[in-house]
């Protein structure tokens, strides 16, 4: 696949706006689609955006979302002060309708999703948020994509450029991949690693931190 067109989540966050900038600079995307609820801010040639106030109301034959190879999942919450019920509703149903709704109009598509560290596969742990997010890995697994890859990232280093930053979080960026470098990334690393998830494919389905930094070479 010489260059592919891509839909993405979660613009208008950290990790989505990482892998945006990424994806905009990089010569092997042809086209990015930005599905998200406000507008990102950016404009590129490249770049179309698709404003959904609701991604549960999103039907199931909508053309804008018709002819992508690939969707990179960025999108997401903290579990922080929410209920199992709440959460489980933006985490888990939001991503499996818009999910099911891809696949149902690019059958050959790849989706990639950003889960996290620690995330329970198991669907049995302690943690509520690890296995809301083990289940809606799991069943991405099975709804017949071309391939799924389940990205688990650590700390992760903005790209330059990034605005969507959380103030709290800037005087320490610099520390983490020095203090941590095994679980440090950069974001420049994940948007490399979900387009070579694309275009190469990997060896598993569930990515970890040193398997993203693999991928991404």
């Amino acid at each position: 696949m010489s260059s592919i067109k891509i839909i993405l989540t979660g613009a208008t966050g950290m990790v989505g706006e990482g892998v945006l900038l990424e994806c905009l600079e990089n010569p092997n995307i042809s086209e990015i689609l930005s599905v998200s609820r406000k507008p990102s801010g950016k404009t590129h040639a490249k770049l179309k955006e698709y404003l959904v106030p609701d991604f549960l109301a999103i039907d199931v034959d909508d053309e804008n979302l018709k002819g992508y190879d690939a969707c990179f999942f960025c999108a997401g919450i903290s579990s922080v002060g929410m209920s199992e019920e709440d959460y489980t509703k933006i985490t888990y149903d939001t991503t499996l309708h818009f999910a099911k709704v891809l696949l149902h109009l690019n059958q050959e598509m790849v989706f990639n999703y950003v889960s996290g560290a620690h995330t329970d596969k198991t669907e049995s742990g302690k943690l509520m948020w690890a296995r809301v997010k083990g289940k809606t890995e799991n069943d991405l697994k099975k709804l017949g994509f071309k391939d799924v890859y389940n990205f688990r990232p650590g700390f992760m280093k903005p790209v330059d450029g990034q605005v969507n930053v959380k103030w709290f979080f800037k005087p320490v960026i610099w520390l983490f991949p020095i203090l941590l470098p095994s679980k440090s990334l950069t974001l420049h690393e994940v948007g490399k690693a979900m387009i070579n998830a694309v275009q190469k494919g990997y060896s598993t389905s569930i990515l970890e931190i040193q398997d993203i930094k693999n991928l991404a070479k």
